[in-house]
């Protein structure tokens, strides 16, 4: 019985799968006319894609005045070479995002006092009006000390209470969150205003114990529009105004940096400005977004400024902390914001924007470029 069972099953099979075969054709099928012929997929090559690019420009003559009279018709914008079309245009009119970052280590200690007093300074000079503002403190941690807010008393009380803390200057953790925290404000686009993003920076040019890279940093805050000003302060000015310490030797003299000087010369609180200049620091905020893991230890504030179109500002000799304040305030409410969505030149990596200006003896300065990172990379 069991075998009767199992050969009427074959004989089932049998009968099958002849109709099966007769189903799969011999050879290529002829499509019948009027039938289009589907085609394989095409092999497309998936790369990142940048909505919106958002780059200040600050347009000066040529005694360094800035010249607030161009309209948008005055400007070109390339991106890789290739011209784009300007989608949003401003001059110093939208409302600014900033974080206030603000060093808090005992490095500077001798500096508080004259930061608690420049409060008012960042909130009727910097923040204007319509500005939204937020602050962070840094030293062996990074504190948020107070949230996004247009209140400028808020503000204010928050500098006039800053107290100096531990030895460490987490300067790269601190910029990193600060970019993060500003990434979420509304950007201008062609139908809204939108805010203005902007880092303003009170600290020495010295990183101490970050675990992100300053490479990284700037890469982000570039694909993020934002703008980097910084005000350099000067351990060694710090140093020369603090109350007299004991007679324990110092492993460098007073009033001199704790590293090398530049070969050939004599390290004092003038040549303090002198580590800020040299070199083309264009082309090193360029290698430093592209190559976000090596360390970078030299003119970080001022590579972060030249990196996002912003400026650096080093308060030595006579030039003080609130000089240098008033100065950006006044930049960032006669500057031009040109937006446009890169068009024509969509591969990843840099991509070099150029900004110019159809009239001669002004010189222009904007962010160089941004770069677009391969995906998973």
């Amino acid at each position: 019985m069991t075998r009767r069972l199992a050969l009427l099953a074959f004989f089932d099979l049998l009968a099958i799968f002849p109709a099966a075969r007769a189903q799969a054709p011999t050879g290529p099928i002829t499509p019948q006319p009027g039938t289009p012929v589907q085609q394989a997929p095409l092999q497309t090559k998936i790369v990142t894609q940048v909505s919106l690019v958002n780059t200040p420009a600050t347009v000066r003559d040529a005694r360094g005045q800035m010249v607030d009279t161009l309209a948008a018709g005055d400007f070109q914008v390339t991106d890789n070479g290739v011209p784009q079309k300007i989608t949003h245009f401003d001059l110093g009119g939208d409302p600014l995002s900033l974080v206030f970052l603000v060093e808090t280590s005992s490095r500077i200690a001798p500096l508080i006092p004259q930061l608690n007093k420049v409060g008012i300074l960042l909130t009727e000079t910097v923040m204007g009006p319509g500005g939204e503002a937020a602050v962070l403190g840094f030293n062996d941690s990074v504190d948020k000390l107070q949230d996004f807010t247009s209140d400028h008393d808020a503000v204010e009380k928050v500098f006039s209470k800053l107290k100096n803390s531990t030895s460490g200057s987490k300067l790269y953790d601190a910029m990193a969150v600060g970019v993060e925290m500003l990434s979420g404000r509304p950007q201008p686009t062609a139908d809204t205003p939108g805010r203005r993003r902007i880092m303003l920076i009170l600290s020495e040019a010295t990183d101490v114990g970050s675990d992100t890279k300053l490479g990284a940093v700037l890469r982000q805050a570039q694909l993020s529009n934002v703008t980097i000003y910084s005000v350099g302060l000067s351990t060694t000015m710090a140093e020369l105004k603090a109350p007299p310490k004991d007679t324990t030797p110092h492993v460098t003299p007073p009033g001199t940096f704790g590293r090398a000087p530049f070969p050939g010369s004599v390290q004092t609180p003038d040549s303090d400005g002198a580590l800020y200049g040299g070199g083309d620091l264009i082309a090193l905020a360029v290698w430093a977004v592209q190559h976000v893991k090596n360390k970078i230890t030299d003119h970080a504030l001022e590579l972060a400024a030249t990196a996002t179109g912003g400026e650096h500002i080093a308060t030595f000799k006579n030039l003080s902390i609130e000089k240098a304040i008033d100065n950006i305030g006044g930049e960032l409410h006669s500057q031009y914001s040109l937006s446009y969505s890169p068009s024509g030149t969509n591969a990843t990596g840099y991509h070099e924007i150029k900004v110019t200006v159809a009239k001669e003896g002004l010189k222009v300065r904007a962010r160089p470029g941004y770069y677009v990172a391969e995906p998973g990379s």
